[in-house]
């Protein structure tokens, strides 16, 4: 389950985890929405949120509050690549500096292959290496996965040998570099199942009848999870683990 913060932190009862789990800090919205932070959680919200998850679900990691560097996020912030590249290491220190404990995973941002590079570069001298963490979100890239400038970024940085999660990538992306992430995630499932016009007879515990689509459908995202699963053991024949956005349901 990979969960976007906003939803979850609205929460106030919350389960233990029954498979991996982590969590969105939900950045892109953030700054699509506000081209700044400043309307969501500060570093010491946040970092309480996360401990709480760490503490009553078990999460395995979460994203930091980073900054994308798609064009068009950059052009909303008014700022350069390289400033969001600084500040989305800084948050990561930021929080781990709250708590040294929380599970917070670096990820890697910028458009260019070289500035991903130079991205990496910057996490060694601050004294970082990306090779032994856990997990590393690479950013800014799902947008454009369809593309050959997509899929040779992904390889060069999995070249690196950094262990790779892939944010928001679809079948066709995880067919094309699937073999080189550690785990991915998406949401196609749910804006797929949002244009279905009625949804199946299967009930969720609790409801009241049968949902109207399939955007929240746990058995529809599961099957959408078979699907990927078989198309990265077909076409790469190197089936990996895939952690599929259930936060709508």
């Amino acid at each position: 389950m990979f969960v976007s913060n906003r939803p979850l932190s609205k929460l106030k009862t919350l389960e233990p985890a029954v498979g991996a789990t982590a969590v969105d800090s939900a950045g892109f919205s953030e700054l699509d929405e506000h081209g700044t932070w400043d309307h969501g959680p500060t570093p010491h919200q946040y970092a309480a949120q996360v401990a709480r998850y760490r503490d009553e679900i078990g999460i395995d990691w979460a994203a930091p509050q980073d900054w994308m560097c798609e064009p068009w996020i950059i052009q909303k912030t008014g700022l350069t690549v390289l400033e969001h590249q600084r500040r989305t290491i800084g948050s990561y220190l930021d929080l781990k500096s709250i708590d040294s404990t929380l599970p917070i995973a670096p990820v890697l941002q910028g458009w260019e292959i070289a500035e991903y590079e130079r991205h990496i570069s910057m996490y060694e001298a601050a004294g970082i290496d990306l090779r032994a963490q856990p997990i590393v979100g690479i950013g800014s890239v799902c947008r454009r996965q369809g593309t050959r400038e997509a899929a040779d970024l992904v390889r060069r940085v999995a070249d690196y040998g950094i262990p790779l999660h892939g944010f928001g990538f679809k079948i066709d992306g995880l067919r094309a570099v699937g073999d080189r992430f550690t785990s991915a995630d998406s949401m196609a499932w749910a804006y797929a199942g949002r244009r279905e016009p009625t949804g199946c007879e299967y009930r969720s515990p609790g409801s009241r009848g049968p949902h109207k689509n399939e955007a929240n459908c746990p058995r529809y995202a599961l099957e959408w999870r078979q699907k990927a699963l078989a198309a990265l053991r077909v076409s790469q024949n190197a089936p990996r683990q895939l952690a599929l956005d259930l936060a709508a349901a």
